[in-house]
């Protein structure tokens, strides 16, 4: 399986980046794994709902120009549905057997989803009604990831 993740940002905290390399290599046995990284827009100190919503609109625009056509699009977002480790396993392994070889999963930037990019979801995922750094989500996704892997092989992964 091909797996995409597009994100906003560049990972900046050492610790971060080395649990995501660690869980990158985890993972090559079972599936090939591409990151897409675009420059995060700036945004003013206090901006209107307008200039927000324009921010947001041009960073969507650039994020989504790196889905791959024809992947299937899990977009990253607080107000998505939530799913157990084993739930989107089942859902990883349900879209391989219907031929879906790509999935990519979209993660937004500090201030958020364009609309836009929430309506181009085949599917809205969270992973908590919490927040979290966009950058910590992205190590969060390749642990996840890597542990639906190892469920749906029947491999344990912790006791």
């Amino acid at each position: 399986m091909n797996i995409t993740i597009v994100c906003a940002g560049k990972i900046k905290e050492a610790y971060l980046r080395e649990g995501i390399a660690e869980f990158t290599k985890r993972l090559r046995p079972y599936a090939k794994l591409e990151v897409k990284e675009i420059q995060e827009e700036r945004m003013k100190d206090s901006p209107s709902a307008a200039e927000k919503r324009e921010v947001l609109d041009r960073e969507g625009e650039r994020l989504l120009k790196l889905v791959p056509e024809g992947s299937y699009l899990y977009v990253l977002d607080v107000y998505g549905t939530e799913l157990s480790s084993e739930e989107l396993s089942a859902e990883l392994d349900t879209l391989a057997l219907g031929g879906k070889s790509h999935i990519t999963f979209l993660i937004g930037g500090a201030f958020g989803l364009a609309e836009a990019v929430r309506q181009a979801a085949d599917k809205r995922l969270s992973f908590s009604r919490m927040t979290f750094t966009h950058q910590m989500v992205r190590l969060l996704l390749v642990e996840q990831i890597y542990r639906a892997f190892k469920i749906s092989r029947g491999e344990k992964y912790h006791w």
